[in-house]
C-alpha cells in the first residue's frame, strides 16, 4: 500500500491486527498535531492506527525499491 492510498483505507472498516510489537515513538509536536488531526478526520481510527498504517505503507514502499528490497526481504522472509 502507498501512503497516498491511506485515506481510502481509513474510510473502510477496520480489520483486527493479529500480532504486534510495541515501540516507543517520539514525534515533533507539529507531526503529532498532524496525526491527531488525521485521527479526528477518521474517527474510526486511533492515532496508533494512523501511525501503524503510515509506517506499514512507508515500509512497503521501501521494500519495493532496489537495493533495499533484497536486504529487507532477507530479514523478514
Amino acid at each position: 500500500m502507498k501512503v497516498t492510498d491511506l485515506p481510502k483505507h481509513w474510510e473502510q472498516k477496520k480489520k483486527p491486527v493479529e500480532l504486534t510489537h510495541d515501540y516507543n515513538l517520539r514525534l515533533p509536536l507539529e507531526d503529532a498535531a498532524r496525526v491527531a488531526a488525521l485521527a479526528e478526520l477518521y474517527p474510526e481510527r486511533s492515532e496508533s492506527d494512523i501511525l501503524n498504517d503510515m509506517i506499514a505503507a512507508a515500509l512497503d514502499d521501501l521494500a519495493s525499491q532496489d537495493p533495499l528490497k533484497e536486504k529487507l526481504e532477507s530479514h523478514t522472509g
